[in-house]
């Protein structure tokens, strides 16, 4: 499975490839040596709608023309031949970027509100910044935009 690095014109891109089960580093610097080297480092296609970046070479970059974000996901799954797995989705925390743990139910009791508690059964936390997350109305959306998109 592919890893990404995006650059910081595409923060919402990389919450979403993140949703999809990518491993999406967000990139805010503006140091084009420093987002070179992470991404050799760590073996990472550049994501970018920066036209500059797009001509350098000895890294994988793909330019990224669309300004809305569904047509960005579309593009970047079709130019990168991307396949989203449903069991993939959902396995990244949307801020950290690190993979998601199953957590027991007992122990998010005082962390997730009342009615959520009552109704899920199944919860993860991300095991760096302790968000919990459980399967909710957000999973449908998801399932409506990549219909939308062609997937």
């Amino acid at each position: 499975m592919p890893s990404f690095i995006l650059t910081k014109e595409l923060g919402r891109l990389s919450r979403w490839l993140r949703i999809l089960g990518y491993d999406s580093q967000y990139f805010k610097d503006d140091n084009r040596g420093s987002l070179i080297i992470a991404a050799l480092r760590d073996n990472r296609i550049i994501l970018t709608r920066n036209r500059h970046l797009s001509s350098l070479r000895g890294v994988r970059i793909v330019l990224v023309k669309a300004e809305r974000i569904k047509e960005q996901l579309g593009e970047v799954i079709k130019a990168l031949g991307l396949k989203p797995e449903a069991e993939r989705m959902f396995s990244r925390c949307l801020l950290c970027n690190v993979e998601l743990e199953a957590v027991d139910k007992k122990e998010v009791k005082a962390r997730v509100p009342e009615y959520v508690f009552e109704t899920q059964d199944y919860f993860v936390s991300c095991p760096a910044c302790k968000r919990i997350y459980w399967s909710g109305t957000h999973w449908g959306n998801v399932q409506k935009t990549l219909a939308k998109i062609g997937l």
